[in-house]
């Protein structure tokens, strides 16, 4: 496997970097596709996460592949990634994800449910207020927490802290929507099962939206 971290290379022309500036959602998403799709029919094997610091644009990515850059404009920062981790072993995180929980609707048809959006409806249904950041703390961590065990580590709710809730809506060429919503969690873990936290959650992603930008957990030990 290989994590690199890809900038806009120095010293490339203004109006490329103000064209990358204009540019959507959905063709940042195709920018970071292109580094990887060597064929036509290359199915997805990466997972990345977009920063922009100052309206430049960074991506991290976890890849069976090097990235590619057949145009010349970015800088790739490239290594083998294979780490060496220990049950117990305690880390710093930082994760963006799409917190949906899916259930069946009435006519056994799964639909995919935003947990702040539908807490923050449950409680306007039953006339209770609520600030969003107190429902995006309490909603995210409930969620991340149903699921950590199963992704190899486990958390505790003083040493993690989730906010910078957004809705997304992009357009693909053909004018369809593609909609999902992102939280950003940061904090401590503690590895439980090293193997499938490295292999399941470090290499593969965590949840849903990983061809958007979710779901790859940047680490550092503490």
């Amino acid at each position: 496997m290989f994590f690199s971290m890809i900038k806009l290379r120095q010293g490339i022309y203004p109006h490329d970097i103000s064209h990358l500036a204009r540019q959507s959602g959905y063709q940042t998403h195709q920018r970071i596709w292109n580094l990887f799709s060597d064929t036509p029919d290359r199915k997805r094997d990466f997972i990345y996460r977009h920063e922009t610091s100052d309206g430049w644009p960074t991506f991290y990515t976890v890849s069976h592949r090097k990235p590619m850059d057949l145009h010349g404009i970015w800088e790739i920062a490239l290594k083998k990634y294979n780490p060496i981790l220990r049950p117990g072993q305690r880390l710093g995180f930082a994760l963006r994800a799409n917190p949906i929980r899916s259930r069946r609707d009435e006519n056994a048809k799964q639909k995919r449910h935003d947990v702040v959006m539908e807490e923050k409806l449950k409680l306007k249904r039953e006339g209770k207020k609520l600030e969003l950041p107190d429902i995006v703390q309490k909603q995210g961590l409930g969620w991340l927490q149903e699921r950590a065990e199963s992704y190899g580590f486990s958390i505790s709710a003083n040493n993690v802290r989730v906010d910078g809730y957004q809705q997304h809506k992009l357009f693909k060429r053909n004018n369809i929507p593609i909609m999902f919503s992102t939280l950003d969690f940061n904090g401590i873990l503690t590895v439980t099962e090293p193997d499938v936290f490295i292999t399941k959650c470090l290499y593969t992603g965590f949840g849903p939206a990983k061809g958007f930008g979710c779901g790859l957990m940047l680490v550092r030990r503490i």
